[in-house]
């Protein structure tokens, strides 16, 4: 009956140290966490403005080409409302 009584207080005072031990990880690491962001907050990156671009024009001879595809495939049925680079 001893060595229950021994192993159970072993083991409580086990779970007692490992949980005050992550207490003071988390209270630490907040505390890191704030020290750092009052005293180095990160840089602001003013953003770039750009004018919106449309999409590029396609080269006569790739759309001449594409035109050909889709003919050949659909027999002449097809027609291209809209060619787009991915």
């Amino acid at each position: 009956m001893e060595n229950i009584e021994t192993a159970i207080l072993l083991m409580v005072v086990g779970m007692a140290t490992v949980f005050v031990i992550l207490l003071i990880v988390i209270y630490l690491g907040k505390l890191l966490i704030t020290l750092v962001n009052k005293y180095a907050p990160e840089e602001v990156v003013p953003a770039k403005k750009e004018a919106p671009q449309g999409p590029a024009p396609i080269p006569g001879n790739i759309m001449a080409a594409i035109t050909a595809a889709v003919n050949v495939v659909t027999l002449g049925k097809g027609k291209i409302t809209k060619v787009e680079k991915l």
